[in-house]
């Protein structure tokens, strides 16, 4: 494993922007450096403790992903090492947690595919029989497989904001029909690829979100980070049957064992109220949470 790395203070580059987790520097005018570091965030306050190796894992895992899906639609991906464009002392900050990529023109839709019913989709359910307009059939439970799997947005919020679930009616007047039938269609291919290989290797992808661009001759990209605990749902096939059938939400490889630390711990006996700062990590909560990514990980890759 690398060495942790809460922020990245390259001197080289001139930092674009320092978001949850990635540090993005720009590299001339067409390319970006995307720094992951072992930042974690829950309920969109950053924690102050970072997750050892978290940073590597995650890089490592949407390479792993990029490489298998590139056949559905083109990625982000230069090809160029990272530690090229970097200083020789900074090559410490960047080996094996960054990517070096194209600069893109984002498409401000978040594209979230559900095979599974659950989190904020399982709520909206209970309200109106439906996901983001998708109606769905009675008598669904939580954690439920969807019949197929369905597509539904979210507008990208600012900085510190929840990102919106939206309808696919209002992606398509924002983006255009013809680019949102493209991004939907070709968001599911992938979803449903990556759940088949998933699931050969013990894990269930219960929902995901992509994030795409067009580059300069308008072709569209996938873009960001892609199927990684930070933008996934991962469930391991021997726990859910029993969560499932309990009604519970089965354990997942994702952060929301800091969540549920979070959603108990008690600050001058009161609850804490989700804004910053954090609530300090215990060590016990940190090597648990580092224990989770390096587990999917390593599963995946098995």
């Amino acid at each position: 494993m690398t060495s942790v790395l809460h922020t990245c203070t390259l001197a080289s580059l001139p930092l674009l922007a320092r978001g949850k987790v990635r540090d993005n520097y720009a590299v001339g005018n067409d390319r970006i450096l995307m720094v992951a570091t072992d930042r974690l965030s829950a309920f969109d306050v950053i924690m102050g403790e970072p997750i050892p190796g978290k940073g590597e894992l995650l890089t490592q895992m949407a390479l792993f992903w990029f490489g298998k899906l590139g056949h559905l639609c083109p990625n982000h991906l230069t090809g160029d090492a990272p530690e090229s464009v970097v200083a020789p002392a900074e090559v410490p900050q960047v080996a094996r947690r960054s990517m070096l990529v194209q600069r893109l023109a984002p498409i401000p839709v978040e594209a979230v595919v559900r095979g599974y019913l659950a989190g904020s989709g399982w709520k909206e359910y209970q309200q109106s029989q439906s996901v983001c307009g998708v109606a769905l059939p009675p008598g669904l439970k939580n954690a439920g497989q969807l019949p197929e799997p369905i597509f539904t947005p979210a507008a990208k919020a600012a900085a510190g904001e929840h990102d919106e679930n939206i309808s696919y009616e209002r992606v398509a007047e924002t983006i255009g029909a013809g680019l949102a039938a493209k991004i939907r269609d070709i968001s599911i291919a992938i979803y449903k690829e990556a759940a088949t290989i998933a699931l050969a290797k013990g894990m269930i992808i219960a929902d995901t979100k992509f994030e795409f661009g067009l580059d300069a001759v308008g072709q569209l990209v996938l873009m960001d980070e892609v199927l990684t605990p930070d933008s996934s749902r991962y469930w391991p096939v021997e726990g859910y049957e029993p969560a499932y059938r309990s009604g519970a939400n089965p354990p997942s490889y994702d952060k929301q064992f800091v969540r549920d630390w979070l959603e108990q711990v008690r600050i001058n006996g009161k609850p804490w109220d989700k804004t910053p700062p954090a609530p300090r990590l215990p060590q016990e909560v940190i090597a648990k949470t580092a224990a989770k990514y390096r587990e999917a990980m390593q599963r995946l890759t098995a």
